[in-house]
C-alpha cells in the first residue's frame, strides 16, 4: 500500500508538536487518529519512526532519514497549491480553442488582440473546422457550436444569437434583377453548403410554410466561402450576421425577400468538458467572450 498525505502529515506534525496530542490539536483531528495513522505509516514502511514514551517522543535513526523526504514532499504540494492559486489569480497556460472558419475570422480574430492584452500569460492556439470535432480527441478546451446542441456530454455556455438573411451582391442584383418573390428564385444562381442538409434550408415563409428548400448551383463546406462567392457576384446566398454585418453596413451585400423572411437567430455557444473545476484560463476566456458577445 502507498504511503498518503495524511499520514506524512500526521508524522511530521508529531515530529514538530513533540507529542501526539500537539500534532492533534495543530491537525485539528482526534489523538487516536493521529496515532492510527503514524502505526499505519511505520507499518507500511516496516520500520519504527519515533520512539514514544509517557514523558517525550523521539526519532530513530530511520525517522530522522525518512523526516527529510517528508519535509520535501510537503514543501512540493504546497508550492504545487500556491502555484495553482497564482494561476487562478493571473491565469496561464496554452489554450486550444476550436470554431467554424467563418466564426473564427469574424467574431473571435478581432477580439484576440483585447484578450491578449487583458491575459498576456494565455497561449492561444485557434484551429477551425467546419464540422464538429471531438475535444477529447483533437486536445480542445473550448469550442464554438453554432446552432442546436446535440452532445449532451458536453458543459455549454451560450454566447450570443446571430441572424440568418437571404443576401446577395449590388452586382449580381444589376445584372440579373431582384427576387421579387420565393418562386423568383428558381431563377437564379444560388450559393449553398455541402453539409448539412438543414443548412439549404431558407428562412422564407410562403406556401410551403416558413423554410424554402433550395437547391445550390454552387455548394461549399464553408460559410466563409460562399460569402466570398457572394461578394463577387456570383449568386444569392443565406448567411448569418456574425460574418455579413459589415459587408451590410457597407453595402457590398443587400438583404432580398426582406418581407418573405422569417426572423431565425442561430444559437452561439461555447462548449468544453468540466470533470473537475474549471481551469481558469479557461473560465477567464468564456468571461471574456460571454462579455462581448452577449
Amino acid at each position: 500500500m502507498k504511503t498518503t498525505l495524511e499520514e506524512l502529515q500526521a508524522f511530521a506534525a508529531v515530529v514538530d508538536g513533540g507529542s501526539i496530542t500537539a500534532a492533534a490539536d495543530h491537525l485539528g483531528q482526534t489523538v487516536s487518529g493521529i496515532s492510527r495513522a503514524l502505526g499505519r505509516l511505520e507499518k507500511k514502511l516496516d520500520t519504527t519512526l519515533l520512539r514514544r514514551t509517557t514523558r517525550r517522543t523521539e526519532l530513530t535513526e530511520e525517522g530522522q532519514a525518512f523526516l527529510l523526504r517528508t519535509r520535501a514532499i510537503l514543501a512540493a504540494i504546497d508550492d504545487a497549491e500556491e502555484h495553482m492559486a497564482a494561476r487562478r489569480q493571473r491565469p496561464a497556460g496554452r489554450l486550444r480553442v476550436n470554431a467554424a472558419t467563418p466564426f473564427m475570422l469574424h467574431a473571435i480574430v478581432p477580439l484576440v488582440a483585447a484578450f491578449r492584452r487583458a491575459y498576456p500569460q494565455i497561449t492561444l492556439e485557434l484551429d477551425t473546422d467546419e464540422l464538429n470535432i471531438d475535444l477529447l480527441e483533437r486536445r480542445t478546451d473550448v469550442a464554438i457550436r453554432i446552432g442546436a446542441l446535440r452532445d449532451s456530454t458536453l458543459h455549454a455556455r451560450a454566447l450570443c444569437t446571430s441572424r440568418i438573411r437571404v443576401l446577395a451582391s449590388p452586382d449580381y442584383l444589376a445584372a440579373h434583377g431582384r427576387p421579387k418573390s420565393v418562386a423568383d428564385l428558381a431563377r437564379h444562381s444560388l450559393l449553398g453548403f455541402t453539409q448539412p442538409e438543414s443548412l439549404n434550408r431558407w428562412p422564407l415563409r410562403g406556401t410551403h410554410g416558413d423554410e424554402w428548400p433550395v437547391v445550390p448551383d454552387i455548394t461549399a463546406s464553408s460559410g466563409e466561402t460562399l460569402r466570398q462567392l457572394a461578394l463577387q457576384g456570383l449568386g444569392i446566398a443565406c448567411l448569418s450576421d456574425f460574418m455579413t454585418s459589415t459587408d451590410r453596413e457597407r453595402g457590398d451585400l443587400v438583404q432580398v425577400l426582406v418581407k418573405d423572411t422569417v426572423d431565425v437567430r442561430q444559437p452561439i455557444s461555447a462548449v468544453y468538458y468540466r470533470n473537475t473545476q474549471l481551469a481558469a484560463r479557461i473560465a477567464c476566456f468564456l468571461d471574456f467572450l460571454q462579455e462581448r458577445m452577449g
